[in-house]
This record gives C-alpha cells, structure tokens and sequence, in this order.
C-alpha cells in the first residue's frame, strides 16, 4: 500500500499563505473529521469527479479494494475547454496544523496541489485540493458504471461499507444542487443492487 504523507509535508509551504483554504469534493464534503475556520459551498472548473481511485485503507482492503473518486482534468478526458466546465463540492478556511491529519487521511495515492476556488458568495481564492492521477499505483481507471456499482456494493474497509461512502457524497452533492451524472447513474445500480440482495431468500 503506498503512502503519500510524507511527500506531501514537502509540496507547500503553508507558512506563506496568509489564509488557508480547503477544497473537498468526496468524502470532505460531509465527512469533516478536522477543525475549520469557516466553510462554503464552493466549486472549481476544468475538473471532473470520477470513482476511479482504490481505495485500500478507507473502504476497502488490499486485497479487496473499493473505490473513491479522484478529479480528472476535463481537457484529458474529452477534449472540451476545461474553464467550461465546474466541479462543485465544500471549501473550508482550516489552519496549517489540520494538514497533519488531513495528508495522513488522504495517504492512499493522494497528492496535494493549489488551486483556484471559486466560493458561492463569487469570491475566488487560492487554495489546496487532494488528487490522485493516473500515475499513482493505486489508481484503478474507467469502467462502466455498472462495474463500479458492482465492485462498490461488494467492498468495505475500517471506514465502513464502500456503498455507504456512495449513498453519502450522492447525498451530499445533491443538499448542494450539484449534477454529477457519473455519480448518480453509480448510486441508481447500487440501489438496484440492494433491492436484488435484499430479495434472495436467506
């Protein structure tokens, strides 16, 4: 299992930002298991959420590992302009000191980049985001959503059920009025999933 905490102590140097902003757009949206300063609906464009990354050490195991999103540049994905297009999820203003928690959290391929983050009230800051690319060992890549429905019911790790991680940020995203559509068609077969297991004579 591979373990990006401590490069990601080396990426920025937060001593220099005279405030600290967090963009979550998973499980950062309604799992805040760190202290913040304030928080905002927020979005960022030319990137898309995607259930592409496996997840070893949260909702699944190493030899059976679930599946969390990650963000993929719009411009590799299909050509389109990335400024056209929006990502929505929760900013937060944190300190430095959350940063401890947070890059050992996000440890499973996740590397800490700066961004620009557009928040509901039109202010745009800079800020820091957890992306894990396809460079990363534990990335799993596309697959229909019918796949990754599948391998998501069938997966739990120390954080829980993978499928609950789902039904949370589909949830989530829709208290925000985001569209996500490869997120809801995932959450449509995880409840036809359910329905079938819930069906077989035990």
């Amino acid at each position: 299992m591979i373990d990006t905490s401590n490069e990601n102590k080396d990426r920025q140097d937060l001593t220099q930002f005279d405030e600290i902003w967090l963009f979550g757009y998973g499980s950062l949206i309604y799992k805040v298991d760190f202290p913040y300063i304030a928080k905002c609906a927020a979005s960022i464009r030319g990137w898309q959420r995607r259930f592409w990354q496996g997840s070893h050490d949260h909702r699944g195991t190493p030899d059976n590992p679930g599946r969390v999103v990650t963000l993929i540049n719009v411009d590799k994905q299909s050509g389109a302009l990335a400024d056209n297009q929006a990502c929505v999820g929760m900013a937060y203003q944190v300190t430095a000191e959350v940063f401890e928690h947070l890059d050992h959290r996000e440890k499973n391929g996740y590397l800490r980049h700066q961004i620009s983050i557009d928040l509901e009230n039109g202010i745009q800051k800079q800020g820091l985001i957890y992306i894990a690319d396809e460079a990363n060992s534990a990335f799993l890549g596309d697959a229909s959503a019918y796949t990754i429905a599948h391998q998501i019911f069938n997966s739990r790790g120390p954080s829980g059920e993978n499928k609950d991680y789902l039904l949370e940020l589909a949830c989530s995203l829709r208290s925000l009025k985001a569209e996500d559509d490869h997120v809801f068609e995932i959450e449509r077969h995880i409840h036809g999933l359910i329905k079938t297991a819930s069906e077989v004579p035990v």
